[in-house]
């Protein structure tokens, strides 16, 4: 039968937790799996039949209703600590497998300061970012401005093996748009993204966009 007793108890548990506070200078840091589904909620009986007494849930069939999560902890319920973290990462993976996860580690390594330390690594999107050029040039003659951009970066990424997961071909991606204004001007934007075949661990990425803009006035 449904036991009361406990339910008083999770509550006063519940209140505990809620306000406790972390002792001053201790950093919080919050890990949590992501990308499966993760009940979040249950629901017994419905609009037409509600639930009147505690006792018939025995002999009913929920419904559950699921959200993101590590398979067993909602993502909104581990980070919801109330605590103010110093930094809170989501990794894709299940409840208690997330522990052997490279990725786990590596963060742990950056927070900890572990091993030789690296300035560029993001926990966050775990890739390191290296900016290796960047030039800007503009151009205006006779109401017309020419703007044009190129910048390069260098992508740090290992996969759980790792090696690189980058492939052997160069990928590249563009997009273009225009906008008419006020006084009959018009501008356009042109810009392209190549990205090379990695080696090493290392995935070179160059941008390279170009803008004009006429004002008929």
């Amino acid at each position: 039968p449904f036991n009361s007793e406990i339910l008083e108890w999770a509550n006063k548990t519940q209140e505990i937790l809620s306000s406790a506070k972390l002792p001053s200078g201790v950093k919080f840091y919050n890990i949590y799996g992501t990308n499966l589904q993760t009940p979040h909620s249950i629901c017994y009986g419905n609009a037409d039949k509600p639930v009147s007494d505690l006792h018939e849930l025995r002999y009913l069939q929920p419904r559950f209703v699921c959200v993101d999560g590590d398979g067993t902890v909602p993502v909104e319920s581990a980070k919801a600590d109330g605590f103010i973290a110093e930094e809170r990462v989501g990794i894709p993976g299940e409840h208690r497998g997330i522990l052997c996860e490279p990725h786990l580690f590596r963060i742990l390594k950056h927070w900890l300061r572990a091993g030789d330390p690296d300035p560029f690594y993001n926990p966050v999107n775990d890739y390191v970012i290296l900016p290796t050029a960047f030039e800007i040039e503009s151009h205006t003659e006779k109401g017309i401005v020419v703007t044009s951009l190129k910048e390069e970066w260098e992508i740090i990424s290992n996969d759980q093996d790792g090696q690189s997961n980058t492939g052997d071909k160069m990928s590249l991606s563009s997009i273009s748009v225009s906008q008419e204004g006020a006084n009959k001007s018009h501008s356009e934007a042109h810009a392209t993204v190549f990205v090379h075949p990695g080696s090493d661990g290392k995935q070179h990425i160059e941008l390279n966009a170009l803008s004009v803009s006429v004002d008929a006035s």
